[in-house]
This record gives C-alpha cells, structure tokens and sequence, in this order.
C-alpha cells in the first residue's frame, strides 16, 4: 500500500496521501512534486490544506554493527522500509591508515644523527584526554542513522521513535565488576549518543532484542506474524532487518499489558496496527571496502605517498572532475543507446582518453562514458540510495 508523502507549503509535514491524488493535486497545480534526500517522492502543496491534523506515525529503528533496519508505520499501514549499510569498517579501516601515514610521517621528521633530547619530537599541543570519547567508526554509523531519522522527519509527522538498545557487558578476565551486568561498552555509548540525539526530533521509547515482559522486538513480530531470515544478514531485503524496523515502530500501537478475567489473569499485547507491503530501499554512504582495498572518493590527501627526489607527489583523491561533475553526483549516462543511472566515481583526462566512471549504489562500476553522454540528475549529498 504505497502512500505518498505531504508537505504544507510552509514545509510541515502533514498525513501521506494516496499516488492518484497526489497525482491529481499536481496536474491541477495544487502541488509540486519533489525527491527528498532518501529519493522519496514527495508533494509539497501551493495552497493551504483543508486540515492539518495528523494521525500517530512512528519510525523504528534497530542498530547494528554492519547494517541496520528502519521502519516508517503508522496504524493502517506500512509507509517505507529501509536496510541501511553501515560505514563502521570503511571509517576503522581509515582510521588506521591515517594511524600508520603519521607515524611515518613523524619518524622521518626526526633527525636521528644528534642527541635524543635535542631531536624535533613533536611537543604537547593540546588535552586530548577526553572521558566518554565515542570511537569514529561507531559514531559514524549512528551518524547515518540519524541523518536518515532527520530526513525521514522532514516529510512525515513523527509522532514517536523507537530504538532497540543492546546492553554488552565487559569481558569478566578484564574487570570483575561484569557479573553485575553493569559493565562498559562503546556499543552502549553510541547507543546513548544516538538516542540523546533523536530525542530533539520526537519523543523515543527504547525497546530490547528479547524481553521477560513481553515488550522486546522478538516477541513483538512474532506476534505480528512477521519473519525474519537470520541465515544470512548481509543480503539487502526486508527480512533481514528492516522487518525488526518495522516491528519496532508497531510497538506504539501495541502494548503489552496485565489483564485480568473471569477466571484467569496475566499478560496479553493490546492494541491494533495493520502492517503492510510497502517501499523498500537501500541506503549507503558513497564508497566501499572491497577484498580489503577501499574505494570511493577521498578528500585531497597530500601526504598519502613519500614524494620522490624531485619532490612531487602523486595527485591522490580530489572530489572535482574537469567535465562540471563531482564525485558522488547522481547522474544519467548513455552508451550504445542504453541509458544507466549511476553516481561519480571517477575519471580519466589524458590525450588519447577523457571519460568518467559511473557506480551504481555499491561503488561497482557500470561503466565509462564520454562526458558529453553524462547529465547531472542531483548533487552528491552524501548518500546512495538504490
């Protein structure tokens, strides 16, 4: 059941409407058509709208390491399911790189033919000791997360957010205080970080895996009647965890609650919300890890190499291409008179070749293409959505 987002003309979201009215409001020049971020399609009304009541819509979210679930719900139906491909190895694997670039650097900065206390060591700038510090690879996943909660926001009436927290306990041959289950983890961190943060753009309740009460996903979907496929979470479908998603957002409409009867008494789920097939779509970060090489566009990096003994070194990443396209830009090629839509992410300029590569939402190249074939279709905005 495919709803189409609305948006008044002052930009506040309003209640999903059905395609052929949104269809009709366009044609009459009620509404003008737009893409979001996420490539939803949205209508934002020229006129002012009969009414500006909504109803309860709720957005689920279940974290993950790699990947991660989100769901869009309201009572009648399911809006949207997303299966969000996480940065945490791309950013790890940079942030050990660019460990490993300045301890290069800064060996051969020193001048090892004088005494030790009179070598250029590099001073104490700065208290970098920080408590609470959240690992870049962490954060970076909560990041888009959060930036897809923001966008999500911006064109439905979020009532609630619900987020699945995991509780991780330390290692017990670290510390002994890990039987009490009160342990330290930046899993844990982030979590918080992330909650704290989308609690500026609507009210969250917190939800875990597995509950004594009733109240965790697990028991939630099975009493939705929806399955999930653990065999292999890596694959890009609902299933996977975009169902937990889901699930998490009809834990606003559902509760589990005590009753008590004639003659029995105890707990049952209360409450009702009619789940759907809905759009499914698959958000990344431009770039990928591949084989343990990384690829994607990099900002310009001037001391990646040791330069030679003329002093040059190589051209190493840069966003901009000759030919008017960034890298990352969502774009229209044509060859051999079939057209593919794909993102930047490269390009050759020399005398006997100019062309410009085009990947699809996994940075796999489809193809090379002349310049002239490329038209721009958007700006790179930081995602790739398929």
């Amino acid at each position: 059941m495919n709803r189409v987002p609305v948006v008044s003309k002052q930009g506040k979201p309003l209640m999903p409407t059905k395609p052929s009215r949104a269809r009709r409001w366009v044609k009459e020049g009620k509404a003008v058509g737009k893409w979001s971020d996420l490539d939803i399609y949205y209508v934002q009304l020229t006129t002012p709208p009969s009414a500006e009541e909504v109803q309860p819509i709720a957005v689920g979210v279940d974290p993950g390491k790699s990947y991660s679930g989100v769901g869009v719900q309201s009572r009648r139906c399911t809006l949207l399911q997303l299966h969000l491909i996480l940065p945490f190895g791309r950013v790890k694997k940079r942030m050990e790189t660019r460990a490993m670039l300045r301890r290069g650097r800064r060996g051969r900065r020193i001048n090892r033919s004088v005494p030790f206390k009179l070598r250029n060591h590099r001073q104490c700038r700065f208290d970098n000791r920080k408590q609470c510090k959240l690992p870049p690879s962490i954060k970076a996943s909560r990041q888009l997360e959060l930036r897809v909660v923001k966008e999500l926001a911006a064109i439905f009436p979020v009532t609630a957010i619900g987020y699945e927290r995991v509780t991780a306990d330390i290692d017990q041959t670290k510390r002994k205080r890990a039987k009490s289950g009160k342990g330290f983890s930046s899993v844990m961190t982030g979590q918080n970080w992330a909650i704290s943060q989308m609690e500026k753009i609507a009210p969250v309740y917190v939800r875990h895996g597995w509950q004594k009460n009733g109240n965790g996903t697990s028991q939630l979907r099975t009493q939705l009647g929806l399955e999930k496929d653990k065999a292999n979470k890596s694959i890009a479908k609902p299933e996977t965890h975009a169902v937990d998603g889901v699930a998490l957002a009809c834990g606003y409409f559902v509760k589990y609650v005590p009753f008590t009867g004639f003659n029995s008494h105890g707990y049952t789920h209360k409450g009702s919300v009619n789940v759907t097939p809905s759009p499914f779509k698959i958000i990344t970060r431009p770039g990928a890890v591949k084989r343990g090489k990384e690829y994607g566009f990099f900002r310009r990096q001037l001391h990646f190499e040791v330069p030679d003994k003329s002093g040059v070194r190589k051209r190493k990443g840069g966003t901009i291409t000759p030919y008017g396209a960034r890298i990352g830009d969502l774009v229209r090629a044509e060859k051999a008179g079939k057209v593919y839509i794909g993102y930047v992410s490269g390009f050759t300029d020399t005398k006997k070749k100019k062309n410009v590569s085009v990947c699809d939402y996994t940075w796999k190249r489809i193809g090379q293409f002349a310049p002239s074939k490329i038209k721009l279709i958007r700006r790179n905005n930081g995602l790739c959505v398929a």
